[in-house]
Formats: C-alpha cells, sequence, structure tokens
C-alpha cells in the first residue's frame, strides 16, 4: 500500500493515533482528503512510495549521513546521530511568495533595530520599546553602544527565523535566530541525501538549488571588509569540536572556503585580529583577518570587555571591532534580538523605523514586566494553561515548568525577566516511523536571511523539524519550493557577480597543526595496536595452540607486548581483544585512540575531505557487528575490518594539499610508528626463549609490522632476531623501518615554515639518526643469560629520544609557554606567587 495514501485515509478519517485535542493544517492533505497544490504535481511518484520502499530509503538516509559524519548535539547532551525523515516538506511557489517577503522584512527590520539600539536608541527613546525590555537583556552588550554614530553598517548580515503555521494555516514567527545563526549547512546536507536516496522524487519536481545561495554568502562576507581591505581574509570562529552544531559550523567553512578557527587560533595586536602562526609568541602574525562570521555567542567573544572567564574568545576583540578594523558578523550584541520579550512591540517597531506594517506576524506574547501584561498573562498561568510557555528573556530556548512552584514566585518577584508565550496548534506533516508508517507530528520551519547587496535575500527553502515530544531528539525533513516556471533563476539570483580572483595560501594555527599532528598519531598508533591484536589472535588460533606449551609460550609473549602498550583488562584473550577493540576509555587500545583520532580531525574538519568520516562510519559498523557477535572469535575479523577503514584514511589524506597541516600529520604518523616499534620490539625481544618460541615470536612481529613478505625476499632461511632487528629497525628501504620512519620524519619537518635546519627538533633528529647508522645488528641482538640487555637498553634510549623529539616539535611548531589561564581560575595565593 502507498504510505502517503493510507496518511491521507488516517488524516481525513483520524484514528486515535492521528487525532488531536486542537484542529491542526495539515501540510500534504486538504480537509476533502485530497492532495495539496504542492503536492499534487509528485502525485505520480509520491503516492507510488510504499512501506518497503520507504524503510529502504530511511536506511539509506542513515547510511549516508554517517558516512559523512553528520551529528548533533542539544545543550548538556553527547553527540547523537543526525536524523533526516524521507518526506520532504513542499512548498509551491504562491505559497512560499509571503514567507518570502516576510523573511525579507523581518531581516531588514532586525537589522534596522539593532542599529538603532547601538546607536541613536530612538525607541527607547521614544518609549516604542520599554527600555527594561533591552537594557535587562543579558544579550544588550554596552561595550558596542555608539550613541553619537546614526549610519552604522548593517551588522545583521544572516539572520534565521524559526516559523510555524497555526490552525487555519497562517504563518507566524515563533523566534529570531540572528546571535550566531545554525542549520544552513544542515539543511544543505540533508538536500544533498534526500537527492541522493530520492532521485526520481526530487526530479519530479523543479526545485530551486542551494548553491547559488552559498556563493551569494561567500560574496556579501568578502563584501563586508572594512575599508581598505584588498584581499579581505575571512574566518569561521567556531567554539570547537564539542560544540552542538560542530558539523554545520565545519559545512560553511567548507562551502565557503574559508578557515574554521577557534579563539585561541586569533590575537589582537595593535588594534586588528591577527591569525597566530605556528611557534607564536616567538614568531610575528602576518596574517591580518578582516571578518569573522562567529558562532560563538557574543558575551563569549572577549575575555576582556565580555566574559572574562571565556576560552572561546579573543582578547581585545571587542576593541578591535569599535576602531573598525575587523568586522564581526553577525554584529556582537545581536544576541538582544533573540529576546521573546520584543514580540509585542515589533508591529509599532516596524512602522517607526521602515514606515512599513509587519508582514509576518510574531506569535502572541506579553513581556511581563508591563502590569497590563501582566495582568492578562498570571491568570492563565496561575491555572496552568498548557497553551501559554514562560520563558525567560535572556534564555528563551530553556523551557520552564508551569509545575515549577518557586516560577510564578519568581515572576512575581523579578516580572522584567519573563515573556508568555502563546504556543500554536502548529502543522502536522507525515513522518515515518520505525512501525512501518507515518505519523501525523507537528513541523517548525526555520528559514534564512543574508544581506547580499543592498537588502535581504531569504534562502527559498529551509530546514523543517519536528518532534513527538517537546523534550525529544529532533528529527529534520528537507524544505521543498518548487519553482513557478522551470526558467526561474534558482534562489531568484540570476548570477553573483564575479569578484577579483587571487591566491590564498591560508596560515595554519598552532592549534590546528597540533591538532594534525595528533591525527598522524593517533591513526598509526589505532593501526599499529590492531595489528598486533590481529597477530596475536593468528597464533592462538593455530591448531593446538591452546594446549602446546611452545605455541602458549608465543601467545603469552605477544600478549605480554599488548600489555605494554595498552596495559592489561582481562586475563582471558579473547575478553582481552574485545576490550582493546570496544573499550574507548582504556587508554592506549584501539577503542581509545580512534575516538582521540576523531576528535582531533573534528578540530581540522575544514581541512578535510568529506570522504574521511566514511572511515568513522565502517569503523563503527564493525563495532556494531561485534559487539552482537554470538561467535567468541568475531574479534579477527572485526578489527580486520577495522584495520582495513583505517587503511582507507590512506587514501583520503593522500589527496590532501601538500601544505604545513598535511607535513604535521605525516610527522606526526612517522614519529608514533617509530615510538610503537621500539616499545614493540624491546617487549617481544627482551628475552630468548628457545629457537621454536623465538621463530614463532618473530613471525608474529613481522606480520604486525606488515613485512613478512620483505623479509621472506631478503633473508634465506631461519628467522632470526638479528635479521628481523635489521629489517625493523635499520633498512632505509621498508618503509614500516624505524630508518625510514626517521628520514621521511626529517623530509616532513624540513618543509615546516619555522624549520631552519638547525631548530632543536632538527638536532635532535640528527643525532638519533647517526647513532642508528652506527649500530651493530649482530652485537645489541646478542643473548647473554637468556637477555638482550643490550637491544632493550637501545631501544628504551631510542625511545625516549624520539619523546624529546614530540616535545621539541610542539615547542617549535606549535604554540609556546604555558596555557592560557583564566584570571577567575587562579586562586589568591598564585597570584601573590606571580607578583613576587
Amino acid at each position: 500500500m502507498s504510505v502517503l495514501r493510507d496518511y491521507a485515509a488516517a488524516v481525513s478519517q483520524p484514528t486515535l493515533s492521528f487525532a488531536t485535542t486542537t484542529p491542526r493544517y495539515d501540510e500534504v492533505v486538504d480537509p476533502d482528503g485530497a492532495l495539496r497544490p504542492a503536492w499534487q504535481g509528485l502525485a505520480s511518484l509520491a503516492l507510488g512510495l510504499t512501506h518497503d520502499e520507504l524503510e529502504r530509503v530511511d536506511g539509506e538516509i542513515s547510511r549516508f549521513l554517517a558516512d559523512d559524519g553528520v551529528s548533533y548535539a542539544r545543550a548538556g547532551d553527547d553527540l547523537q546521530p543526525w536524523r533526516l525523515d524521507p518526506m520532504p516538506l513542499v512548498l509551491d511557489a504562491a505559497g512560499w511568495a509571503r514567507i518570502d517577503v516576510g523573511l525579507a522584512q523581518r531581516a531588514e527590520l532586525l537589522n534596522a533595530l539593532l542599529a538603532d539600539l547601538y546607536g541613536p536608541q530612538v525607541v527607547l527613546r521614544e518609549r516604542i520599546v520599554p527600555a527594561a525590555v533591552i537594557l535587562g537583556h543579558a544579550g544588550f552588550v554596552r561595550a558596542m553602544v555608539r550613541p553619537g554614530e546614526e549610519n552604522l553598517p548593517p551588522d545583521l548580515l544572516l539572520s534565521a527565523t524559526d516559523l510555524g503555521r497555526d490552525g487555519a494555516g497562517e504563518w507566524h514567527v515563533l523566534a529570531d535566530r540572528v546571535q550566531a545563526p545554525s542549520g544552513l549547512g544542515y539543511a544543505a546536507e540533508n538536500r544533498r541525501v534526500i537527492a541522493q536516496v530520492l532521485p526520481d522524487l526530487l526530479d519530479e519536481g523543479t526545485l530551486h538549488r542551494m548553491d547559488p545561495y552559498f556563493a551569494a554568502l561567500r560574496a556579501a562576507l568578502i563584501a563586508a571588509a572594512p575599508e581598505g581591505a584588498s584581499a579581505p581574509r575571512i574566518v569561521v570562529l567556531s567554539p570547537g569540536p564539542l560544540s552542538e552544531t560542530a558539523f554545520d559550523q565545519a559545512f560553511i567553512a567548507n562551502a565557503l572556503g574559508f578557515p574554521l578557527v577557534q579563539g585561541s587560533d586569533l590575537v589582537v595586536r595593535d588594534g586588528s585580529v591577527w591569525m597566530k602562526p605556528a611557534g607564536w609568541p616567538q614568531r610575528t602574525p602576518r596574517e591580518r583577518v578582516d571578518v569573522i562570521l562567529r558562532r560563538v555567542d557574543a558575551e563569549w567573544c572577549d575575555p576582556l570587555e565580555l566574559r572574562s572567564g571565556s576560552r572561546l574568545g579573543v582578547a581585545g576583540l571587542t576593541e578591535a571591532v569599535r576602531r573598525g578594523r575587523v568586522r564581526v558578523v553577525n554584529g556582537l550584541g545581536a544576541g538582544v534580538l533573540e529576546n521573546p520579550a520584543l514580540f509585542p512591540y515589533l508591529p509599532a517597531v516596524c512602522e517607526r523605523l521602515l514606515g512599513e506594517q509587519l508582514r509576518l506576524p510574531s506569535v502572541p506574547a506579553w513581556w511581563l514586566g508591563d502590569p497590563a501584561a501582566r495582568a492578562e498573562a498570571l491568570p492563565r498561568l496561575t491555572a496552568g494553561d498548557p497553551t501559554l510557555d514562560v520563558r525567560l528573556i535572556d534564555d528563551p530556548r530553556r523551557r520552564l515548568s508551569l509545575g515549577d512552584a518557586d516560577l510564578l514566585a519568581r515572576v512575581e518577584r523579578e516580572p522584567h525577566r519573563f515573556a508568555a508565550v502563546e504556543q500554536l496548534p502548529l502543522s502536522q506533516v507525515p513522518v515515518w516511523d520505525a512501525g512501518g508508517a507515518a505519523s501525523a507530528l507537528p513541523v517548525t520551519l526555520r528559514g534564512f536571511a543574508i544581506r547580499f547587496g543592498s537588502t535581504y535575500r531569504p534562502l527559498v527553502g529551509g530546514l523543517a523539524t519536528v518532534r513527538s515530544a517537546p523534550d525529544a531528539a529532533p528529527r529534520t525533513k528537507d524544505v521543498w519550493v518548487l519553482k513557478a516556471d522551470e526558467s526561474e533563476a534558482d534562489q531568484g539570483i540570476a548570477d553573483v557577480a564575479s569578484l577579483p580572483t587571487t591566491r590564498s595560501d591560508p596560515t595554519l594555527a598552532p592549534r590546528a597543526l597540533s591538532d594534525l599532528f595528533w591525527t598522524g598519531r593517533y591513526a598509526e598508533r589505532a593501526e599499529d595496536l590492531l595489528r598486533l591484536v590481529i597477530a596475536t589472535q593468528s597464533a592462538l588460533d593455530q591448531p593446538g595452540a591452546h594446549r602446546a606449551t611452545r605455541a602458549g609460550e608465543s601467545v603469552r609473549v605477544l600478549l605480554a607486548a599488548l600489555h605494554t602498550l595498552a596495559g592489561t583488562r582481562a586475563t582471558e584473550p579473547e575478553s582481552e581483544f574485545r576490550s582493546l577493540l570496544l573499550d574507548a576509555a582504556r587508554p592506549g587500545s584501539a577503542a581509545h585512540s580512534i575516538a582521540r583520532l576523531r576528535d582531533a580531525m573534528e578540530g581540522v574538519r575544514d581541512q578535510l575531505s568529506g570522504d574521511t568520516w566514511r572511515v568513522f562510519a565502517n569503523i563503527e559498523r564493525a563495532v556494531l557487528a561485534l559487539r552482537g557477535a554470538p561467535r567468541p572469535h568475531r574479534t579477527a575479523e572485526s578489527a580486520g575490518r577495522m584495520l582495513a577503514s583505517m587503511l582507507s584514511l590512506y587514501g583520503v589524506t593522500a589527496n590532501m594539499i601538500r601544505d604545513p597541516g598535511w607535513h604535521m600529520m605525516e610527522a606526526g604518523r612517522y614519529l608514533e610508528r617509530g615510538l610503537q616499534l621500539t616499545t614493540l620490539l624491546s617487549s617481544a625481544l627482551s628475552a630468548s626463549r628457545g629457537p621454536r618460541t623465538d621463530r614463532d615470536v618473530l613471525e608474529s612481529l613481522l606480520l604486525s609490522a606488515e613485512s613478512v613478505v620483505t623479509h621472506r625476499r631478503r633473508y634465506r632461511g631461519t628467522v632470526r632476531a638479528a635479521d628481523v632487528a635489521e629489517l625493523l629497525l635499520l633498512d632505509r628501504g621498508n618503509p614500516r623501518s624505524l630508518a625510514f620512519s626517521l628520514q621521511t620524519l626529517r623530509e616532513h619537518l624540513a618543509a615546516m615554515p619555522a624549520s631552519t635546519g638547525s631548530s632543536r627538533a632538527e638536532r635532535l633528529l640528527d643525532q638519533l639518526e647517526t647513532e642508528l647508522a652506527e649500530v651493530e645488528v649482530l652485537e645489541m641482538t646478542a643473548v647473554v643469560g637468556g637477555r638482550r640487555e643490550r637491544l632493550v637498553d637501545s631501544l628504551e634510549g631510542v625511545r625516549a629520544q624520539l619523546e624529546q623529539l614530540s616535545d621539541a616539535i610542539g615547542d617549535l611548531h606549535f604554540e609556546a609557554g604555558p596555557p592560557a589561564v583564566s584570571m577567575t581560575e587562579l586562586s589568591l595565593v598564585e597570584l601573590m606567587g606571580a607578583r613576587a
């Protein structure tokens, strides 16, 4: 049966599952049970979508999103997979026209209000808006007020507006998102995925492509640069990879071609903002930043003048903005516009500042600081009216419970801090569920607008969100706006004017270089441990390995090597292997290294191909298969799948541009290879345990070092410790050897801008290579009293030197000096000590 036919029948003759206490407007089906005009053009294909087909599409969507590493986190929660419903929200051209005009006017109004509040303050002086609504809001940044300036440049370049329909099908504004608007990247990702899984349905409708909108946004940001910036440098300022919308931020940076930076990557000097160079502060910054597209809330942007405890911002940024040396988009202080207490006053503000009537009404709201509004709203609140929400004007996204006994008392004490907002019976849409049917759930639409040229241009489309309950995880829908005519220009933008083309080789900040260095290290660490697990499992799986003393001893040697690298969690081998593959909280385990690898790569997501995240999606599938595996020896298979995924990372990074970031990542990889190799050899070859056991151990070492084939071609006869040591330590032609790793490490360090040929890191590397070249393998591997003490001592010395080399690389190429510490974290004793 067709899913939409079933849905239409259920909506027309509602059952208990579709019945609601308040009539809702349905976005797909009209009251007579027919498809609405927007869906009629898609009917031939849309009505053919069966339960089986949608189940397939839903699975493909989940897989594509996982491959792209799309995630989202609600405040206070861990990252969770992004959810996209197979069925889009479809609007026709006529239905969209009113939204388009309303969004453009809304953005222009909010920009005018922002300029007025931080400039002449007409709406406050004329009491159109009560002063307490603005001055009592935490988002009002007094440091940015410039009352003497009448014609401030537009500080609202990008806005987002949440919309919902009431029971009659009329659109209302539910919230304005202008502090650091998110969702544009998610909207583009939704379209990309739907285009892959429902190409026929997508082709059936003539939709507006989104690419021109991103081109317009890029042009708008370039045009926003301060006067005199001939080749403006633009960055996207992010709170970091742990941000709830980290994917969205990285998507925007990638789509626009601008660096994704964190506050620690920037510094203010001489009133301007600069990118920190590698080795800062010993090296002078040379790359000035002209425009910052911020995704950090204003209060966190400057620890000097705003929030003193912030580590997300840039000290001195506020002063740089005041001097006009840098443009911040959206402007510092734009968050005051997200105040729900503004809703009842916006019609009058619109008439005063624009001379127009407000096109898109806000949802009914009352500022409780107004006695008349309070007298109207409080009886409903006291009665527990479920259609009325109470919100803090400073934190409108936080839900306050009317069941909280203290809430009404707080409203009585501080009414100016609260607003009451009417809850609309939002329109409903079909949402595919795991039960194999479509449920009717309320939907909201987030629209976007950018200032392009002299006017605001809304995105033709947006991001739709549905929730089964107020606190439930959101599920999104792609938004389709059908063209009135196929010849209509996408996004209504015929062409974005060509901009002067200049080559740019952006500097990577010390933090980004550090993340890439550790990307290489964690990737190599995970790969090497997976190889050792596979080699150990292979030795354990040999016939009679559980019974024969010789086989048992060689396995114990390999398990001891694993213990050296990752400690021990279980005495039984199978449980130990599972822990090494699954326990991300276990330092040294493959799971831990892979988790840390992903963290490091999230910090430089704008530097990486989208294919990167398929590596982690494939690893996660192997992990899920292992967790649910009934067979005890599934570990070897899962480890092999995880290793294959890690090896695919080589192919992805091989296509990166050969800039300092790539060189630093490869330097980390080969330094870690040397560390892992010396630790493994020191543990496994420390003692001689008899010819047959030694042979088994040596063959397992060659397997874990991916050098079995090379050894067979180079050496004839019995496997000897001296030959294995020579191949893995001294052979410059073996990519897995220590000598090759040091040689390659030298090449990558030499390519770094801060390298001089005589830096401490390069001197340490010289010394290490010289000492390695003087090694006599036969003497070093000689057995005395059953042990190879010279080999162990030499390897421990190499390991110590590699650790020193790692520190020296960090001192030279990453940020030097102690990490920044907030003044609020320093005790009085520490301050006294600092003064002494």
